[in-house]
Order: structure tokens, then C-alpha cells, then sequence
């Protein structure tokens, strides 16, 4: 039987853009790879000597009442040094019957999901199939992603996880009585931000009842001007602050288009503007507070105004800012991109399972879907690039690619947020909200989004069932800087870090772990082409590249190389015999 590859990027945030797949078809994805695959000398490595640092108390804690939507066999939190963020950890026990294996394994999910993904059913789970081969496996979730937290309190901690858990099952239930009991508009983008932490972004804000305070407002927009100033704890460039700030006065301008003191508006904006581009920002901390108690004065006098525009002015002003600072409170709670799981999140619980796990090498497995596939790339270049060992004993990705502009991705899509004025307009993806709002209509009849579907499997090769529990449960919000970073991975030389100076891709070539990569035949948002690409780019001794999939049947998109129903008979011994003899 001849082996066909499946990638996969977990870069489902694309969904939000749906009117661009609408055009989409499934024969645009009946092709079949012709390049021949690589194969990898397997090699093992000597054993390596590493000191684990012993974990505190205060820096990691294992649940003992798991919340309900956690099925794994321990729930685990560990701590991100210099950050309030405790990251999950699903632990499944490996077999005692099985073959002892030598490395603990590590599984990485794609962008905006959770661990669900790796254990849809005790039928149909990744994760347990692993450990009921023996290998003591782990889920991570990343920050931002399903059980984990921001929390400064461990006493907290599993409280707030099973307030977390409750929150996914109620959306997941709330959404299946959507598609019963729907008779809706088909307006789908609309409702998909409908409960999200997306704050309206719509012009001229809602009128609200409130009293005009002048000291009061003088006080919120200097803090406002404060924050833009000061670049959101990093989120914003200098030039994107200069965006941001430009975004509020012409929200403002608009209040005062008819009003005779515009001229004296538009003064103090350029002198506000000037100001908030200053490098000591302590120094004009006072001339702001002065700038802004003259904007306000600006208003209170066009209140007097007999313009009907200008009617209740002061409220619409207070309102103004009060949304405003909505949207950088979304932003300062999703300061996170790439680099932070790189550079943070995975080192820290590599850390924690080597403590746990003990492997006698210090090294463990990976394996890594879509995005997480792309961490685990990201990690081999960093290393091979410092000289450094990744502490890896082995990896797996799951449709993953550096560089997608030799392919058809539909994460194409994705490059209006190349912009960084487009990321300010969107400073977050609610992708759970948006497919749980989505899901009636691909679900059924008449059928009006299915499509959808078609991104994530192909036809018939996920029980109905499962693929609706991985569609409403699976899913989460994404960071749009996130997002940000992920869009150089559709640009001209590949994903590069937060700086845009380095290219993963360009490193790869240094790598001494052994790799195995596997794409899907019909998958559209990673083809084989996007895998194939960062293939080449490792030393041929050291990686192995397969694609899954028949000219015939059965075809292979996204998410099957995880969860397929012929995923357990073709994909999982492929990967456990490649990890059996790197062990």
C-alpha cells in the first residue's frame, strides 16, 4: 500500500473568515503527492546526563478532584516563571502490561484547542492509545487554552478549573440545542462573537445613562493615553501605538464633525499625538493629564451646543472611552505570540515531566498537531542554531509546516492580519464561539456550512459524534498576536520569531533529532505541498516524511491523523514503531 502524507496546521482561527470558503470545494483537494518520500536512518543517541531542578510547592500542583471534562487519569498545573499562568498538564498512566519504554511522551495541540483533541472517546483517543502502549504520556495545554489559567493563588487553582470546565460543557451544551431547535438567520458571523471577549467594535458607541464628572473623565482618558503610551505591557509597537491612538481621536472626532470647536479639537490631537510618541514618558506625564483636561472642556462646551448631533455629547464621550479601554483590557489579557510558548511555556513543563517521569537519558518524545507540530520545528531550529540539545529524544508532527507559500492553505485567508492595524481591529479570534455558533448550519439540513467540516475531516472518516464533541468542545479564543506571528508562516522565507529577524526554517538543516512527519491527502489547510516543504529543509538521515490518503479512498484532512476511525489502524502504528526504535 503506498503511504500518503497529511499535514495539518492548526490555524483554524481562518473559520472567522468564511466567506472565502465558500468557494471552496472538496475536488480541489483530490491530489495526490508526488514526492517521494524521505527516510530516516534511525539512530540512537548517548545517553545524556541532566540536573532537574526540584519543584516548590508554590510552583505546581496536581488536582485531586479533576473537573468533568478532564478525562485523562491525573490533571497537573505547572507554574511559568515571571508570569501568573499555570498550565495544564493531562497525564495518562502508561500500561503496566505494555512494553516498558525508556522516554515519557509529550503531545502538542494546534492553535486555539485543547487537550480534548488527543481523547475524544475511549474508542477514539490518541492519548490512551499511547499509554496503553506504554509510554507515560502527557497532554499540554498552553496559556489561553482550556484548563489553563492566569493565577497568582494555588488555592484557586482547582476551583477555577472546574469553573473553566463548566463554562465549556454549558457552551457545548448550549450550542447542540441551537441546532435542534434552529430557525435562525443564517447570519453566522454575527452570532459567532455573541458571548466571546471580543468587545464591539462598531463606530459611535450606545448611548448609556451617566453624569458628567468632568474630573472624572479627565482622570480615565489620561489613564487611557497612559496605557497607549506605555505600548499595553509590550502588546504594541511604537508604531502601532501611534495606530492605536490615532483610532481614538477619530472616534472622538466624530462626536464634534459639526461643532465650531473641531479646529481646537484637532490642536490639542496633534499635540496629544506628539506626546504619546515620546520615549520618557514620565516626563509628559503631567502635559498629558493638562491635554486631556482641555479635550474635556472641548466637549463640555460643545454640550451647550443647539446641534442636534451634538445632543447628550458628554454621554456619548464618556462611552466612548469606557469602550475604548474594553478593547486594551482584551488586549493586555491575551498578550501572549509564538514565542512565548516557545520560549516559556514548553520548556517549563519539559521540566516538570522530566522531575515526574525520570527518564534516565533526560529526554523525552513529542509529538505535535498542526501548530503544536510547528513548536516542535521551532524548537529543533532555535537549538540547532545555539548549538544546544532540545532534550528530545524523538518527534512527530501532525500537518505541520514553517513555510505554506508553496501550497494552496487555506490559511491564505489569514493575510489581512499581517497588518498590524488589522490585529488592533481584532485583538482576539473567539474561534470556540464562532464553530459554536457555526455548527447548526454545517450540522444540518439544509446544510448551508458544511463545508466547514471538510477543513477539519474528510467525508466519513469521523463518527458524527465525535466530530460534533471536537467542534464544540475542542476550541478556544486566540491571541491575535498570536496570530500575528503565525501569518509570517504564509510570507516569503517562512514563520519567523516576534522580531522578524530570525527564520526558523533557514536552521533546520542543523538538526540532529530524528523526525517523522505526516501530512493528509485531502487536507486544506496544511497540504502536503506546506509539509513537504520544511521536510527538505532537515538532513535527510534525520527525518522520515509519509503522506496518508488513497486515489480511491480513503483521503485524510486536518484533524483524521489524529482522530480518523482508520487513524488507530494506519496512523498510530506508524508512529509507534518510529518512536519504539528511537527509545
Amino acid at each position: 500500500m503506498v503511504i500518503t502524507i497529511q499535514i495539518q496546521s492548526d490555524m483554524r482561527p481562518s473559520l472567522q473568515f468564511a466567506s472565502i470558503f465558500r468557494r471552496l470545494s472538496p475536488a480541489t483537494s483530490n491530489y495526490r503527492h508526488r514526492l517521494a518520500p524521505l527516510t530516516t536512518n534511525y539512530r540512537h543517541h548517548l545517553p545524556l546526563r541532566l540536573t532537574v531542578r526540584a519543584f516548590s510547592n508554590n510552583a505546581v500542583e496536581k488536582v485531586v478532584n479533576k473537573p468533568s471534562i478532564c478525562t485523562a487519569d491525573e490533571l497537573h498545573y505547572v507554574h511559568v516563571a515571571n508570569s501568573d499562568w499555570r498550565l495544564a498538564l493531562w497525564r495518562y498512566h502508561p500500561n503496566p502490561q505494555a512494553r516498558a519504554r525508556n522516554h515519557p511522551l509529550l503531545l502538542l495541540s494546534g492553535v486555539g484547542t485543547n487537550a480534548i483533541g488527543y481523547d475524544l472517546s475511549p474508542e477514539s483517543s490518541f492519548a490512551r492509545h499511547m499509554s496503553g502502549q506504554g509510554f507515560d504520556t502527557w497532554i499540554l495545554e498552553v496559556r489561553g487554552a482550556g484548563l489553563s489559567m492566569p493565577a497568582t493563588n494555588l488555592k484557586d487553582v482547582e476551583q477555577s478549573a472546574h469553573e473553566i470546565s463548566s463554562k465549556i460543557e454549558s457552551a457545548a451544551e448550549k450550542a447542540k440545542e441551537t441546532a435542534v431547535n434552529k430557525r435562525q438567520s443564517l447570519e453566522v458571523e454575527d452570532e459567532a462573537l455573541v458571548g466571546s471577549d471580543v468587545p464591539p467594535n462598531k463606530g459611535a458607541p450606545l448611548t448609556v445613562s451617566t453624569i458628567w464628572d468632568e474630573s472624572e473623565l479627565v482622570t480615565k482618558l489620561t489613564e487611557t493615553f497612559m496605557r497607549i503610551s506605555q505600548k499595553l505591557s509590550g502588546f504594541l509597537s511604537e508604531g502601532q501605538s501611534r495606530i492605536m491612538s490615532a483610532r481614538l481621536f477619530d472616534q472622538l472626532q466624530i462626536l464634534l464633525e459639526d461643532s465650531h470647536l473641531l479646529d481646537r479639537f484637532n490642536e490639542t490631537r496633534e499635540k496629544l499625538s506628539s506626546l504619546l510618541e515620546t520615549s520618557d514618558k514620565s516626563s509628559v506625564a503631567s502635559q498629558i493629564t493638562d491635554l486631556s483636561e482641555k479635550l474635556v472642556n472641548i466637549f463640555e462646551e460643545s454640550q451647550n451646543s443647539v446641534s442636534p448631533q451634538l445632543f447628550d455629547l458628554q454621554t456619548r464621550f464618556f462611552t466612548t472611552i469606557e469602550e475604548f479601554q474594553k478593547q486594551l483590557d482584551v488586549m493586555v489579557k491575551y498578550d501572549w505570540d509564538f514565542d512565548h510558548y516557545l520560549e516559556e511555556d514548553i520548556p517549563a513543563v519539559m521540566e516538570y515531566i522530566r522531575a515526574e517521569s525520570k527518564p534516565k537519558d533526560g529526554k523525552l518524545f513529542a509529538i505535535g498537531h498542526s501548530m503544536g507540530g510547528i513548536l516542535l520545528y521551532g524548537m529543533l531550529s532555535r537549538c540547532g542554531y545555539e548549538g544546544k540539545d532540545p532534550g528530545l529524544a524523538a518527534v512527530v508532527t501532525l500537518a505541520s509546516s514553517l513555510d505554506y507559500t508553496t501550497s494552496k492553505s487555506s490559511l491564505k485567508m489569514l493575510l489581512p492580519l499581517a497588518n498590524p492595524a488589522q490585529i488592533l481591529n481584532v485583538p482576539v479570534v473567539p474561534l470556540g464561539a464562532m464553530l459554536s455558533a457555526a455548527y447548526p448550519f454545517s450540522s444540518s439540513p439544509p446544510y448551508v456550512l458544511s463545508w466547514l467540516n471538510n477543513l477539519i475531516s474528510a467525508e466519513d472518516m469521523m463518527d458524527p459524534e465525535l466530530l460534533k464533541k471536537l467542534v464544540l468542545n475542542n476550541f478556544c479564543t486566540i491571541s491575535a498576536k498570536l496570530l500575528l506571528q503565525l501569518t509570517t508562516a504564509l510570507q516569503e522565507g517562512g514563520l519567523r520569531d516576534r522580531s522578524g529577524t530570525f527564520f526558523y526554517k533557514d536552521h533546520l538543516q542543523k538538526n540532529s533529532t530524528p523526525v517523522l512527519a505526516l501530512a493528509g491527502d485531502q487536507d486544506l489547510i496544511c497540504p502536503p505541498e506546506a509539509v513537504y516543504d520544511t521536510v527538505k529543509a532537515i538532513p535527510e538521515n534525520m527525518v522520515t516524511y509519509k503522506v496518508f490518503g488513497q486515489p480511491g479512498g480513503p483521503h485524510y484532512a486536518h484533524y483524521d491523523l489524529v482522530g480518523g476511525r482508520l487513524a488507530v489502524e494506519e496512523i498510530y502504528p506508524c508512529i509507534v514503531d518510529f518512536l519504539s526504535c528511537n527509545d
